[in-house]
């Protein structure tokens, strides 16, 4: 790859980061909204004029996004940490000590109970860290294939969150893992506790289920 085409992709993957926090502004001014009717139409007519430039240049199922090249530790559409997907938070990750952590805040965008998390997203939140967590330790990609949650308390909206995720037991190409949800300001106190089992798939799991789709990761 060329000087010059690494410097387009770089801006192309800036662009994309940009589009994706721009749209999770209208998500979430449009999950919060108490405007009036006519401006909600207006809205809606301005909002699907801005899809066709969007939609005339797709990748399909199966085909990785330009912007991700199969080497990258995350993609870039990821639901749960990809900055260009407005439905992630997106969770920012770390390791430290061998352990995924992982910090998000989030929105009226994932409500469930009033000023709660809806419980389906810390589900897609621990299974993440625990991806994460598989992989520290220089493991290839795996899949879930187990994931058990127990929700202790209530995670709430609009509060930094830690979510922590550490491999407990390898054996082979498997790994048992843990994870659990907190709010920053009380890293001690369990909202929601989850444990899982990853596999890394053989290489006939891998080409049945990815074809020639190579490097994903969650």
């Amino acid at each position: 790859m060329t000087a010059e085409s690494e410097d387009e992709l770089r801006e192309r993957r800036q662009a994309v980061r940009d589009l994706g926090s721009a749209l999770r502004d209208l998500t979430d001014a449009a999950v919060s909204t108490e405007a009036d009717t006519e401006t909600l139409r207006e809205i809606t007519s301005q909002v699907r004029a801005l899809v066709p430039p969007l939609d005339a240049v797709r990748r399909e199922r199966g085909q990785l996004a330009a912007v991700d090249d199969g080497r990258r530790p995350r993609r870039l559409y990821s639901p749960a940490v990809g900055p260009g997907n407005p439905i992630a938070p997106p969770m920012q990750v770390e390791i430290v000590d061998g352990a995924a952590v992982g910090t998000c805040t989030l929105g009226l965008a994932y409500e469930g109970p009033p000023s709660y998390v809806h419980g389906g997203m810390s589900a897609l939140l621990l299974d993440q860290i625990l991806g994460h967590a598989h992989a520290a330790g220089g493991a290839p990609p795996g899949m879930t294939v187990q994931l058990s949650l127990r929700y202790r308390r209530p995670v709430p909206l609009t509060t930094p969150l830690r979510i922590v995720g550490r491999v407990e037991r390898v054996d082979g190409r498997w790994t048992e893992s843990k994870a659990t949800i907190c709010t920053a300001d009380a890293p001690d106190a369990v909202l929601v506790e989850a444990e899982g089992k990853f596999v890394v798939p053989s290489a006939e799991q891998s080409s049945r289920l990815f074809g020639k789709v190579e490097g994903l990761v969650k």
